[in-house]
């Protein structure tokens, strides 16, 4: 399955289908969960990047164990809208990840999020030390919460 489209992402999904978020970054993968319904998000997971088949497998063991039907991959776009190295390493891991799992997979516009996560968790006086561990599945989650609100709306605005 080729990389989708928001409409045709919401299309190939079934009717009752978790998603994962994905916030991709260099030293960790954040990861939050949909619940079947697809209107909250829940931060689930960071993974520790090791390498690509290791990091890899558990995304696929836990894509598995929750019966997931897509992933949303946070695309980290620069402020003013163009494309940098970041979003060339994302699009690589859609790619690669497609050649080893056929799946529906979308991207979504992740500008700020680690930065309102952090500002969140500053504001609930949280230690440094707490705000690392967390950063990366709350971003994931914020991710796919914007996702799945934007889909929200969209459904809404085509009913008759």
């Amino acid at each position: 399955m080729p990389l989708l489209d928001f409409d045709n992402f919401e299309a190939a999904l079934p009717r009752a289908a978790r998603v994962i978020g994905i916030d991709l970054g260099t030293k960790t993968i954040g990861l939050a969960l949909s619940d079947t319904s697809r209107t909250v998000a829940s931060p689930l997971e960071t993974i520790r990047r090791v390498k690509f088949t290791v990091d890899i497998e558990r995304l696929f063991a836990l894509i598995d164990s929750h019966a997931v039907a897509g992933l949303v991959l946070g695309l980290p776009m620069n402020m003013d809208g163009t494309t940098g190295p970041r979003v060339q390493a994302t699009r690589a891991f859609a790619t690669e990840f497609l050649k080893r799992r056929d799946m529906a997979l979308a991207y979504w516009d992740e500008r700020l999020s680690t930065a309102a996560v952090t500002r969140m968790m500053i504001d609930a006086d949280m230690t440094r030390a707490r705000r690392a561990e967390l950063v990366d599945k709350l971003a994931a989650s914020y991710i796919l919460q914007g996702f799945l609100d934007a889909a929200s709306s969209r459904r809404q605005s085509l009913r008759p």
